[in-house]
């Protein structure tokens, strides 16, 4: 298979990054690669899906990173996993000595060990420059589950279901496969429902994700559901303010500095500073914009607010608020920022999983939650147009439309950053806009 070929079945089957920002795959592909890597780090507390996928599928995955690897032309496989995954580990050792070139790299179990930049230096020791992307150090990622879709894709499949881990506050914590588009509700019922009175949704992590609703669809990205209590602080951190966070950061801030000093980008030499951003940002200071400049290259792995500082301030809030009004003033990030060395302290600053959940109190929510691939039958889905970076896909039904699983119902968008959308199960088009489609389900 051609470089061109392997691109256009990713993007008319509708791969993209199965977590984060949903970055599409076939744009990720790039001769330019002398290094791929299989990211299984399970960045986030409480998530358990990319491990059980790798440990279960190890063969069907580890096979088309080999083949992604030989149609880049790429020289080294890095299979990237905690070490404390051991019976993934052992599900892998045994099939890495058939694909040439391919080795295992055990990781540290710290926070966030997920993150592309901190991955790539673990796994390799090249360092990323500020704002740039893996490939201009020869390095490409993925993670499991993206590639395990590439594997079904490949295999004649579609990209119709979607992995997602559903935790905290339920009778049965568990991992699912689930058709894209359906409640989040439905897979709350399936876990055993809610075990408190007064629930909180978290969609995704509990540093990185997002407050949601039970209503709301599952897309390509969703990795969990985090059943919460309204009063934990991981919800009440995420309901937060920033203008009152700001007037907290100009009362409290003491310029510990310890906001920095765990930074993880901060300690692989990126200028990005939130002690020094809360001085300049809490004073009102405006004849030194540099701090402001550089929220750009915050990662949002919110480990200095929900971490590092002691007065309990917001210093990734503040910085997300900064980076985003920037950005909607159409100021992009400098190309010519400094990259310091490496850290010396780095190795003893980085933060233990065990340590996070414990300040964050999800130690009682670390419980297993083992992978089932029984079907859920929602009577409608609801599926987003845009579930990823880039242009929306295109509609090509119409309402009444009787549909199939795996049908196209949405090509990428021409000469843009785009991915086509399949139908999951069989059924007849409700209706269509130019955000969703809705398919009510045929039984059987």
């Amino acid at each position: 298979m051609t470089l061109d070929e392997l691109k256009s079945v990713l993007r008319d089957g509708g791969v993209v990054g199965a977590g984060g920002a949903g970055f599409p795959s076939y744009a990720k592909l790039d001769t330019k690669a002398d290094t791929l890597i299989l990211n299984c780090a399970e960045c986030e507390p409480l998530l358990k899906l990319h491990r059980q996928v790798l440990e279960r599928y190890a063969a069907d995955i580890l096979g088309t990173l080999n083949l992604v690897a030989k149609t880049v032309g790429a020289t080294s496989v890095i299979i990237a996993v905690k070490r404390s995954y051991k019976r993934t580990i052992d599900a892998v050792m045994p099939l890495i000595d058939t694909f040439p070139n391919m080795t295992l790299c055990p990781l540290p179990e710290v926070y966030p060990a997920g993150d592309e930049v901190v991955l790539i230096y673990e796994a390799t020791g090249r360092v990323v420059a500020p704002g740039a992307l893996p490939i201009s150090v020869g390095v490409t990622v993925f993670n499991v589950e993206t590639v395990y879709n590439m594997s079904r894709l490949l295999s004649g499949g579609a990209l119709t279901h979607k992995f997602v881990t559903v935790a905290g506050e339920v009778a049965h914590p568990t991992t699912l496969r689930v058709p894209l588009g359906t409640p989040i509700s439905l897979l709350i019922e399936a876990a055993g429902g809610v075990t408190t009175d007064h629930p909180a949704y978290v969609f995704g992590g509990p540093m990185m994700g997002r407050l949601g609703s039970p209503v709301e669809p599952v897309t390509k990205t969703t990795n969990a559901v985090l059943v919460l209590p309204e009063s934990h602080v991981i919800v009440q951190k995420k309901r937060a303010k920033p203008f009152l966070d700001m007037k907290r950061a100009m009362a409290a801030c003491c310029q510990c500095h310890y906001c920095t000093d765990l930074c993880p980008r901060h300690l692989l030499g990126h200028p990005i500073e939130p002690s020094r951003f809360m001085l300049v940002a809490s004073n009102g200071v405006t004849n030194d914009v540099t701090p402001y400049v550089n929220s750009a290259f915050c990662t949002g792995c919110g480990l200095c607010e929900m971490y590092s500082c002691g007065q309990g301030l917001s210093p990734r809030m503040l910085l997300t608020a900064c980076k985003n009004s920037l950005r909607q003033q159409g100021v992009r990030p400098p190309t010519d920022a400094e990259l310091a060395p490496v850290s010396e302290a780095r190795s003893y600053r980085r933060v233990p999983m065990r340590r996070l959940m414990a300040r964050l109190g999800l130690v009682q929510y670390n419980k297993p939650a083992p992978l089932s691939e029984e079907s859920l039958q929602p009577t409608q889905l609801r599926l987003l147009l845009s579930q990823h970076i880039g242009a929306p896909a295109v509609p090509t039904v119409a309402v009444g439309d009787s549909v199939s699983a795996g049908q196209c119902i949405a090509a990428a968008a021409e000469n843009a950053l785009s991915v086509a959308i399949h139908a999951p199960l069989n059924g007849v088009i409700e209706s269509v806009t130019d955000r969703v489609i809705t398919i009510n389900v045929k039984e059987g």
